[in-house]
């Protein structure tokens, strides 16, 4: 007894103050929103100031790192005559490289400019730890032949795209590999895995047959699909919330906004548009799903989350429709705090807006472009630009810029946070800022 109190007491020495340890599991850490519960995360930092560690990253990949204990998940594409796609794990402790395994080896697909071939972030539960690349293979008779696509990508009729999810242990070993389905789209592939309960969540939004699927996290055998009918493509992940008195997961894309049962793949809502193409990932703040978007138009959107069926006419709690490309977003995701919703558009403005009403509060430029979406932490908005500086702002209805820190180096990955420290990926680093835990 005497023996676990002192290894307690000593653990809280090397915990900074005030802070509430997280785990950063996967795409916008723990809640999927970019929100974490922790204090005393840096404010301040540059190439060598409050730097515990600075990584060397092979390759080239937009996906951002997932943390659980001692390791740190990272994805990468080996470009050129390689056309490896990588998952690396780090020790999260020095940033040495623990072990790297090659997912998938294949031609490069075609991709927009400010995409990679490796943005799916990876998800781990501490055990394993699971990722999705896309993967160009030949084309046999039992395929058939090719699809009657909306948007043909420039590919050959004998290569045929198809998602491949994979599971490995936190120690590299490789437990399965399974392909969902197909997936055609003229931007690349982006579409990091999701967890909930023992399974594992993809989104297919494509410019063919479209699907939501569910596989289970141990032997990557499917739970439940559900048909996306629109048949576009979009890069949005779900965001799985309690709301409204019931379990909610919510997927914009595909020319919708659409709520579902995380348990059953079953729809719950509907709202029709309010654009084509969907990148940036929906927030629940207030009572209020919000999103900004798109392509080939900008709106801001605020939907109350207890409706049943098309509730296009009924549920939208506020609308900015068709507004100037400054001010939404089309890659950068928003965030919530309080009862507040922020958005930094990919032109580098970064709006505040009242949750309830829409009423839009400040608006103020920051970087020349943004491809990362925020972080927030203790009260403060992590807003990092593609020129390799992250602006802190205080999180509130006036604005209030805390710092502006500098690392000299292109990013375009949203940072994680995780036990007192951030990190950051830059184009050809993996950087931990902070001090924090030992």
């Amino acid at each position: 007894m005497r023996r676990n109190v002192s290894l307690f007491l000593l653990t809280l020495l090397f915990v900074p103050a005030g802070t509430a340890a997280e785990e950063w599991p996967g795409w916008r850490g723990p809640r999927g929103d970019g929100t974490s519960h922790e204090h005393g995360v840096p404010v301040r930092w540059s190439q060598t100031e409050n730097v515990a560690w600075k990584a060397p990253v092979p390759g080239v990949g937009h996906s951002s790192p997932a943390l659980w204990g001692d390791r740190v998940f990272l994805t990468t594409c080996l470009l050129k005559e390689q056309q490896q796609r990588v998952l690396l794990c780090l020790d999260r402790r020095d940033g040495k490289l623990l072990w790297q395994r090659v997912v998938v080896r294949s031609p490069l697909e075609y991709k927009h400019k400010l995409n990679s071939h490796a943005s799916s972030t990876p998800a781990t539960d501490g055990k394993h730890v699971w990722t999705t690349f896309l993967r160009l293979r030949p084309r046999t008779a039992a395929d058939g032949p090719p699809s009657k696509l909306r948007e043909r990508p420039p590919l050959p009729p004998t290569i045929v795209p198809e998602i491949v999810v994979t599971c490995y242990t936190v120690a590299g070993d490789k437990v399965w590999e399974k392909v969902p389905g197909r997936f055609y789209s003229r931007h690349g592939f982006c579409s990091p895995p999701i967890l909930y309960k023992d399974m594992l969540i993809v989104n297919g939004d494509q410019d063919a047959e479209a699907y939501l699927v569910a596989l289970d996290q141990k032997t990557g055998g499917e739970r439940w699909r559900t048909d996306r009918p629109n048949r576009f493509r979009s890069y949005c992940p779900p965001l799985i919330v309690d709301a409204a008195g019931r379990k909610q997961m919510v997927l914009t894309g595909a020319q919708a906004v659409d709520s579902y049962d995380p348990d059953t793949g079953k729809q719950l809502w509907h709202i029709d548009g309010p654009t084509e193409q969907f990148v940036a990932s929906v927030v629940y703040g207030d009572g209020l799903f919000f999103l900004t978007a798109g392509f080939p138009d900008f709106h801001n959107m605020a939907i109350r989350p207890d409706g049943s069926g098309n509730v296009t006419g009924t549920h939208v709690a506020w609308h900015e429709k068709k507004v100037p490309a400054r001010k939404a977003a089309y890659v950068p995701s928003p965030i919530a705090h309080g009862s507040y919703f922020f958005v930094v558009s990919d032109l580098g403005y970064v709006r505040c807006f009242e949750a309830k009403t829409g009423k839009a509060l400040w608006m103020e430029k920051l970087g020349v472009h943004h491809s990362a979406s925020p972080v927030s932490a203790g009260g403060l908005l992590y807003f990092p630009a593609d020129e390799g500086v992250t602006f802190v702002v205080r999180a509130g209805p006036k604005f209030e810029l805390v710092s502006r820190n500098d690392l000299d180096e292109e990013c375009y990955a949203s940072p994680a946070v995780s036990r007192g420290q951030m990190f950051v990926r830059t184009l050809h680093h993996l950087y931990c800022i902070g001090k924090g835990e030992r």
